[in-house]
């Protein structure tokens, strides 16, 4: 099937291209700077606050994934609804038969934060024009890379006491990035996925105190944790911000959604897609794993390049 990955370089859709390449399909990866491009795929430019540039992507596909968002913008509700707006009209032109997007869990009669009300609004408008859009609505994505694993991660390595706000007691179901690309893979040929949301998560239900305690077990470190009810969403945000190298900006997105539960209510994906996804414990290993391997690549070339430099010197 030959058809669009957009947010092909990122968190998610640098893992996707090359399993659905794998998977035997022709993947057009689309990118702002298609001469930059390194990973699977083939590179097309497009934008998608470009209509026209998109339309040309989309040529001669039969679906699309669309894994866009601009958490990191004080803007992000306006400017996702635009591109999630200008996307859905390129694709019912360009006659796509399916769009699969990744959104957020969250019960609709919850009072959702900012971040998860954007993300069921881009569900509503690239399915406006149309075409049939199946979307799996995860909770926290565990994996090397991931904004809120890292978040996570840097937490646990840099304060072994640290002050918690109301948030760290909220439940949650992550899932491992691994998993979530197996069931994006899954869903794009699947006759039952068409046009449905799919909620996914792993096999455990954790706050995010667990969560923090999970990984500093693992990594043999003691935690000492200090409530703090009154921790307000805002300093929550800058109190990140100074701890981890998540921006402020994203820190308060991610905090704001904190105070809503993301938890699977209905695992209708289990039947469609089939497999057994890893606990807690497995993908925490799994990310560090994968951050040791990449902390390596890059020592090696480092090494590489001041031996080049001295050759040459």
């Amino acid at each position: 099937m030959q058809l669009l990955l957009t947010g092909a370089s990122g968190f998610v859709g640098g893992r996707l291209a090359p399993a659905l390449v794998k998977a035997g399909h022709d993947v057009r990866a689309m990118t702002r700077r298609p001469d930059d491009y390194g990973g699977a795929g083939t590179p097309v430019a497009g934008d998608v606050t470009d209509e026209a540039s998109l339309r040309q992507a989309l040529r001669g596909c039969e679906a699309a994934y669309y894994l866009v968002h601009s958490l990191g913008d004080a803007d992000f509700r306006r400017k996702d609804a635009e591109a999630a707006r200008t996307f859905a009209r390129a694709a019912a032109d360009a006659g796509v038969e399916r769009i699969v997007y990744l959104g957020g869990l969250g019960r609709d009669g919850d009072q959702l934060s900012a971040h998860l009300r954007s993300r069921r609004e881009v569900e509503r408008l690239l399915a406006s024009t149309g075409v049939p859009v199946t979307t799996l609505r995860a909770g926290i994505v565990v994996g090397h890379g991931g904004v809120s694993w890292e978040m996570t991660r840097q937490l646990v390595a840099h304060l072994p006491a640290m002050v918690t706000p109301r948030w760290v007691h909220t439940r949650t179901q992550p899932i491992a990035v691994a998993d979530v690309v197996r069931y994006l893979v899954g869903v794009l040929e699947a006759p039952d996925a068409r046009g449905r949301v799919f909620e996914v998560g792993g096999p455990e239900v954790l706050t995010y105190l667990e969560m923090l305690s999970r990984v500093a077990d693992i990594q043999g470190r003691r935690l000492f944790v200090v409530p703090v009810p009154l921790l307000t969403p805002s300093l929550s945000s800058r109190w990140l911000a100074l701890v981890t190298d998540v921006d402020v900006t994203t820190g308060r997105s991610l905090v704001d959604s904190m105070i809503n539960e993301v938890v699977v209510t209905d695992d209708a994906i289990r039947t469609v897609v089939p497999f057994e996804p890893m606990d807690y414990d497995q993908m925490v290993l799994v990310a560090l794993g994968e951050r040791a391997a990449d902390r390596r690549r890059a020592a090696r070339a480092r090494r590489a390049g001041l031996l080049a430099r001295g050759a040459r010197s």
